[in-house]
């Protein structure tokens, strides 16, 4: 499997079934703002709910090869094994990738299990042979990214600016972006001394930075605007 970060935000993505499973594929597709289609004859009371708060949409009805064109991404999670291989055969034949939850091999793109810190991702993937040691891998992750990590991004995403105007080079940025990686910034930040990050940062990058201090780098992370 190649890994890819899909950008699916006001795509059209299709779940086909309207069990527990499907219920998970479609939250996990709200959270990242896709445009959601619900396709089964019933659905749970929470994919009803979501529905209800015009989160996603639902077509009380049948598959239908119909739906696919113009699709994004396709779940397969209905409870019957031919309308599943209905669902790849014609997904396929469209070139659109199909997730199928209870035939990972058959599948064209899996869905790893994720740990978020703000703007940094980890996902974990097993291709489908165990979603549940993925799930402990990334238990286990989270107990070693901790906010201090998502904090830096935010600190990184505001120095980035500066960086690329104060250097003249891509060989000259990236020197400047290593030297930011001091190894002791993430435990300053994690205990709060954000004078040593700030002197970290005046060090590496002049007195100018300071403007972009006085923006609110030197406060607690928790008061900075996001």
């Amino acid at each position: 499997m190649y890994p890819v970060f899909f950008n699916i935000r006001g795509k059209r993505c299709l779940v086909f079934g309207g069990g527990e499973v499907a219920e998970r594929k479609v939250c996990g597709l709200i959270g990242e703002q896709a445009d959601v289609v619900i396709i089964s004859p019933v659905v749970t009371d929470g994919l009803a709910r979501l529905v209800e708060q015009e989160q996603c949409r639902w077509l009380s009805k049948t598959y239908d090869p119909d739906d696919l064109p113009g699709t994004f991404l396709a779940f397969a999670a209905t409870d019957s094994p031919a309308v599943q291989q209905r669902i790849i055969r014609d997904a396929e034949a469209l070139g659109i990738p199909v997730n199928v939850v209870d035939d990972p091999p058959r599948s064209t793109f899996h869905v790893p299990a994720v740990l978020r810190r703000g703007d940094l991702t980890i996902a974990v993937s097993t291709a489908g042979k165990s979603p549940a040691f993925a799930a402990m891998i990334r238990k286990r992750l989270a107990g070693q990214y901790g906010t201090e990590y998502e904090q830096f991004l935010y600190l990184m995403g505001k120095l980035r600016p500066f960086v690329i105007a104060a250097a003249d080079t891509p060989g000259a940025r990236k020197t400047l972006f290593q030297k930011l990686l001091h190894e002791d910034i993430l435990d300053w930040i994690a205990d709060n001394r954000w004078d040593m990050v700030c002197d970290h940062l005046r060090l590496v990058l002049g007195p100018g930075v300071d403007a972009v201090i006085a923006g609110g780098l030197g406060a607690d992370y928790k008061s900075l605007p996001g």
